[in-house]
């Protein structure tokens, strides 16, 4: 059997530390935009966020492992709707939809944080030539 998302390792940290999180902070997350949600939560009933009272949904960490799984599925594993339907039936079926979540998760993750890291240390970084302390001329 093929192995979708690396070690599962439950060990791993989880992606999220807050309890709920708004549509958009999930889209930062995972590099989709929120019609591609909107429309999973139509697709996917494992995907059911729930509501505040303002009525915007609000995604739990464990929705936005569902989430990133689908993204593994369906964009770098290229299944169908209907195959990812398939697949997380399977994982569901097994007791294993948990640690491939966890499996998954931590790579795509990692992958964001990696690029956010970057893109802060070439703000920090100054260009060459200019003595530590000292404005560039670009800065003024």
């Amino acid at each position: 059997m093929s192995n979708d998302s690396g070690s599962g390792d439950s060990s791993r940290q989880p992606v999220a530390r807050k309890a709920y999180y708004s549509i958009g902070e999930v889209c930062e997350l995972t590099g989709l935009k929120p019609h591609v949600l909107r429309y999973w939560e139509t697709q996917f009933r494992i995907l059911q966020p729930g509501k505040n009272q303002a009525g915007n949904r609000v995604y739990r960490p464990r929705e936005i492992k569902v989430v990133v799984l689908l993204k593994h599925l369906l964009y770098t594993r290229k299944f169908t709707i209907e195959g990812a339907k398939q697949r997380l039936k399977e994982l569901r079926n097994e007791g294993t939809i948990e640690e491939r979540t966890d499996g998954v998760l931590p790579g795509e993750f990692i992958e964001g944080l990696k690029e956010e890291l970057a893109q802060l240390l070439d703000v920090l970084t100054p260009p060459q030539g200019t003595p530590p302390g000292e404005a560039s001329p670009s800065d003024a």
